[in-house]
Formats: structure tokens, C-alpha cells, sequence
């Protein structure tokens, strides 16, 4: 079966080197906030063109802290796209604030510019965009509302930071740049707002038993940040294969509804739509092809969240109710590729 995703190849690709820079820093005694942390901070920063990288625990905690930094909290209406991996709206309830569920674009999945000025009430004091499996969303034009990216899913297909206060990455083991834990970077050319996150990142702590912010815990440790040092040296080729396979895909199966397209899709998930999902996965899987779901269900059908949002959003749910994720990761074998291909080039139009 070629898998949707397969970490362990990824983990034998570093795993020589991780041993070693593992040993010096076990040998060094330093865990936490040290040189391996400051230099995958600096790196980052020059790879994404931007001022400033803060490494936290994860890219929930990097959705929150950038909230908290930019001033948002108790009393504010942060807009939401309805279709979007859960923690997206639980960072603005960590953040004190309230998230507002917007419906998303039918072919992009993402927010748009004009669905973002619709939504927005006197209330509204920011929102997040999402980029979704990568596909990099237009933002909405400069002005009063504060910008966060969510770009979670989207190394390596965004530009400079031009129309947000700060973007959050995660580096889950499954991203593009994935780590060896949790771990997550609040990416900014905002240097009070870098400032403030460092400062919440470590229990608001300033100096020796000195808070001066409530906060909690988002360190990242340095195990964390050698083992994304190694990846980042690699993400740009990573990035690269996974529109190739996308692209081979997309060729071999025209008929499919595909998420709409993008030169700069980063194609952390490859992803298509159909209305008969259970059949055409048990059909791919017949083939040796394994496939997921991301998501089953979107914000305004989760259980926890029903009350926050009482309104459906058709698109986001008609989304929820029909995609299909397909193997799409740099250390896929060319027969694996080839094998995908045609498993999805024998699917019925629109499947």
C-alpha cells in the first residue's frame, strides 16, 4: 500500500547526522533557549525574508501567541475559515478572544478578501487566513483589521510578509518542514511583536523570577531545533517534489475536481473532491493507493465548538463532506508515484 504520508523515511534521511549534533548537545548539558534554537531561528528567518523567527512548542501556540502579541483578546471577534483543522480556532479562545466561523471559497477552500470585508463587524478586531494544504489565500488589503497567516500547512509557498502582522508555522512530524516533536515559529518583520512573543513564550519571564506577563510555557527545546535545522537545509528540494507529484497527478487525472491551483502551492496535502468519498477510497485502496480525510468535519459541525457557531456554512461543510487527501510526500519511489497516477486516472469524472 503507498501510504499518504511516511515519517520514518524522512527520519532515515537525518537520522546520521541527528545522532550527531544529538550527542553535542547532550555533552553540552544546554536544553532549552540555547544556540541550536537561536541559529534555526536566525536560518528561518533568512529562508522565509523575513525580520524576525521566534520558535515556540507548536503551531497552536504560535497561533496564540501571535493573537496575544498583536493585542488581541477578551472582547474581540476574530474572523475564522469554517473549514480548518481545529486549532485554529482554539488558539483565539486561548487567546481570550472570540472566533467567528466564515464561510470558504468552493474551489480554494481558503478565505477570501471579500468574504473576510463581509463578515466584519465593529467588533471584529482581527483574522486569521489559512492557507490550506498549502494553496497560498489572498489576504485582504492593508487597513484597521489585524492579519495573522496561518501557515501551518505553507512552507515554502508564501512570499515577504507584506500584508499581515505575523505568520505561524507548525512543525508537526507530518509538515514540510517537519520535526522530530511538536514545535511550531511566529514568523513577523514586527519587532515588538517578536519581543512580546519571546517574552510570553517563557511564562512572561523578563529576567531571574522577574514576570512581567501572565503567561504559559511555549518553549521549543533544542533537540527540536537541530533536528529542523537538517530539514530546513532540505525543504526548498522537498517543496519542489511535492508539486512534481502533485502535477502528475493532476495530469494523469484531469477529470478529477483538484483544489484549485497554484504556481506557489506548497502541496502539503494533495487533495481532490468527490461526492461518492467511501467508494472511490475503497476503490484506490483496491489499487495499493491509501488515502485520508482532512477534515471529516468542519468548525460548524464540531461538537465543541456548535455553540460558538450556530450558523451553517454550505461550502465549508460540502468541503468536509467530499475531499480525499492522496500520498504526496518528497520520498516517495517513482513506482510509488506511477502506481498513484494510474489508480486515479481510471476514476470517473468528478468520481
Amino acid at each position: 500500500m503507498v501510504p499518504v504520508v511516511d515519517v520514518s523515511r524522512r527520519g532515515a534521511r537525518f537520522a546520521g547526522a541527528f545522532a550527531d549534533v544529538a550527542e553535542r548537545i547532550a555533552r553540552r548539558g544546554s536544553y532549552l533557549l540555547g544556540e541550536q534554537l537561536e541559529a534555526f531561528e536566525r536560518e528561518l528567518a533568512t529562508w522565509l525574508d523575513a525580520g524576525h523567527a521566534a520558535g515556540v512548542a507548536s503551531g497552536a501556540s504560535a497561533l496564540q501567541l501571535a493573537l496575544t502579541a498583536a493585542g488581541v483578546g477578551t472582547g474581540d471577534d476574530v474572523l475564522v475559515p469554517a473549514f480548518t483543522a481545529v486549532p485554529t480556532a482554539s488558539a483565539v479562545v486561548a487567546a481570550g478572544a472570540t472566533p467567528v466561523a466564515v464561510d470558504v471559497d468552493p474551489v480554494t477552500a481558503c478565505l477570501t478578501p471579500a468574504a473576510i470585508e463581509h463578515a466584519t463587524t465593529p467588533r471584529t478586531r482581527a483574522a486569521i487566513v489559512v492557507h490550506l494544504y498549502g494553496y497560498p489565500a489572498e489576504l485582504p488589503p492593508p487597513g484597521d483589521l489585524i492579519v495573522i497567516e496561518d501557515a501551518a500547512q505553507a512552507m515554502g509557498a508564501l512570499g515577504p510578509l507584506d500584508r499581515s502582522r505575523a505568520a505561524a508555522y507548525s512543525f508537526y512530524p507530518t509538515k514540510n518542514l517537519g520535526g522530530i516533536g511538536d514545535g511550531g515559529a511566529v514568523v513577523t518583520n514586527d519587532a515588538a511583536l517578536d519581543a512580546s512573543v519571546r517574552l510570553l513564550r517563557t511564562h512572561g519571564l523578563s529576567g531571574e523570577y522577574v514576570h512581567e506577563a501572565v503567561s504559559q510555557n511555549f518553549r521549543m527545546s533544542e533537540i527540536e531545533a537541530a533536528w529542523l535545522r537538517l530539514g530546513l537545509a532540505t525543504v526548498a528540494g522537498d517543496v519542489d517534489a511535492r508539486r512534481a507529484i502533485a502535477a502528475r497527478y493532476r495530469a494523469a487525472a484531469p477529470q478529477l475536481c483538484w483544489q484549485h491551483h497554484d504556481p506557489r502551492h506548497a502541496y502539503h496535502l494533495c487533495v481532490f473532491r468527490t461526492q461518492q468519498r467511501d467508494a472511490v477510497r475503497e476503490r484506490l485502496a483496491s489499487h495499493g493507493v491509501a488515502t485520508a480525510v482532512h477534515y471529516p468535519r468542519a468548525l460548524t459541525q464540531q461538537p465543541a465548538y456548535r455553540a460558538m457557531f450556530p450558523d451553517a456554512c454550505p461550502q465549508a461543510e460540502a468541503w468536509a463532506a467530499e475531499c480525499v487527501s492522496v500520498p504526496c510526500f518528497p520520498e516517495l519511489t517513482d513506482d510509488e508515484i506511477e502506481r498513484v497516477a494510474g489508480a486515479l486516472a481510471q476514476l470517473p469524472a468528478r468520481a
